[in-house]
């Protein structure tokens, strides 16, 4: 398996994957970039947008990660993320609803800390449909 790298994707709720693989493009705050054996170690922060991973079959798996840190050597790629979110899994038209109630729940807001808040989970919910379009 010298042409595999073992990736660790980890949230603070779970461990979400642990798999050997091809190759891990990472959503790192300067630029996306391609994690593969033999990579130089390198330690990155995350900005919000798709982790696409290629199995040892070659099939592409995708998670939406939002914040966090990466970790790869010429082995490993340990991800970070404080959340994510397998593409698979995301239901468009009820993403569409929830960016709907968020922007109305974001009119309502009756105070400062209120309005941040809901004004974090309007751009978490529009980060994700970002993601969906790719």
């Amino acid at each position: 398996m010298a042409d595999m790298l073992k990736l660790e994707l980890v949230s603070p709720e779970a461990e979400l994957l642990t798999q050997m693989v091809r190759e891990v493009v990472i959503p790192g705050a300067e630029g996306a970039f391609a994690a593969m054996p033999g990579h130089a170690p390198v330690l990155a922060g995350l900005r919000p947008g798709v982790l696409a991973i290629v199995d040892d079959t070659g099939a592409s798996i995708d998670y939406f990660v939002r914040g966090g840190f990466a970790e790869v050597d010429a082995r490993r790629v340990v991800v970070l993320a404080e959340r994510a979110i397998p593409l698979g899994e995301l239901d468009t038209a009820e993403l569409e609803r929830e960016i709907r109630w968020a922007q109305e729940d974001l009119e309502d807001a009756r105070d400062e800390e209120e309005r941040r808040k809901r004004q974090e989970r309007l751009d978490f919910l529009k980060q994700l449909k970002d993601a969906l379009k790719r």
